[in-house]
């Protein structure tokens, strides 16, 4: 058995590879939750923690570029796992004969990403790799922040409803038509965006559940997986979820599915249905939840989601065996 693309697609072979290897050996009680961040304890100070790495091809593209994306992505698991966020470590893995002017246009976005979210930059570190050895550049970073609110999709009840914060799929759309291998022109940019102006004011809300951003599998993927850890089901409404005409259209000509693109700016949130509006009400009085849509509902059925289509059928959504688009963060 060999590692494949599907591995890192977050979808049924990231499951199995996470499972049956690394919680085999790395099996510490911070990590069982597989949220986006754990929940640390540290002189009874509460911070919550993340990693990731990203690989994104090409690394610039509408709307971003590998350092935009990269700080944008430490700060929303952060944000969505109920914390502040406070300070980034980035790490560099560098192919010889990546341009200087390359590289300082990544370095300037993360720095100017930082900053206009009011995070650190706190650690760094820089290797490179003999020319063929890695495509131009990769990136790693390390994200803590205070923990305001845990989250968990075990606190979710039936009844909640399930609110997104914008447009889906302009991400997934933005990279695939960023590679020139189709020759589509339609605007869409990459909803890459820190998030944590937006969503750290709903942490005083009571009735707020957890939240999650739909990177890798998009949608449906992050709700498949909210659906097994809490033992619940859900309900959505294909009318209701936002997605752009330009999008659609792309999907329908490729055959991808909007409910499984990767998203970098959009968070899907879980609320009691009582305080539904109220927050609804705060992310559309500001610009990057303007569009924000109640989409579908949590229902008692067991590990079922379910989208309710727009002429009345219905369609139990499951994982995918692999992204339809590697390398998309």
């Amino acid at each position: 058995m060999k590692v494949e693309i599907g591995h890192g697609s977050g979808g049924k072979l990231t499951r199995e590879l996470i499972e049956n290897l690394f919680l085999k050996y790395f099996s510490f009680p911070e990590l069982t939750s597989l949220q986006d961040a754990s929940y640390l304890e540290i002189n009874s100070r509460k911070i919550a923690m993340t990693t990731d790495s990203y690989v994104v091809r090409p690394y610039f593209f509408p709307g971003g570029d590998i350092g935009k994306l990269s700080i944008s992505g430490t700060i929303n698991d952060l944000t969505v796992s109920g914390a502040v966020p406070e300070f980034i470590s980035v790490g560099f893995i560098l192919e010889e004969g990546l341009a200087f002017s390359d590289l300082e246009k990544i370095v300037k976005s993360m720095a100017d990403t930082a900053k206009k979210a009011g995070i650190k930059i706190a650690a760094g570190d820089t290797k490179v790799v003999e020319k063929g050895k890695c495509d131009g550049l990769y990136v790693n970073t390390t994200g803590i922040g205070k923990v305001v609110k845990p989250l968990s999709p075990k606190f979710a009840k039936p009844g909640d409803l399930v609110i997104v914060t914008g447009f889906i799929g302009d991400h997934g759309i933005a990279i695939s038509l960023a590679r020139e291998e189709f020759e589509v022109e339609t605007g869409v940019l990459s909803d890459c965006a820190p998030l944590n102006s937006l969503l750290v004011p709903l942490l005083d809300i009571e009735g707020l559940r957890w939240m999650r951003d739909p990177t890798r599998g998009g949608l449906a993927t992050v709700l498949i997986e909210f659906s097994e850890i809490s033992g619940l089901g859900v309900k959505l409404y294909e009318e209701k979820i936002p997605v752009r005409e330009e999008v659609r259209f792309v999907c329908d000509m490729l055959g991808y599915d909007p409910l499984y693109l990767a998203n970098e700016g959009k968070a899907v949130v879980i609320v009691d249905k009582k305080d539904a509006e109220v927050i609804l009400e705060k992310l559309r009085s500001h610009a990057l939840g303007k569009n924000a849509e109640i989409i579908g509902e949590v229902t008692d059925e067991i590990n079922d989601v379910r989208l309710i289509t727009s002429i009345g059928g219905e369609r139990r959504l499951e994982l995918l065996e692999e992204d339809p688009l590697p390398r998309i963060c």
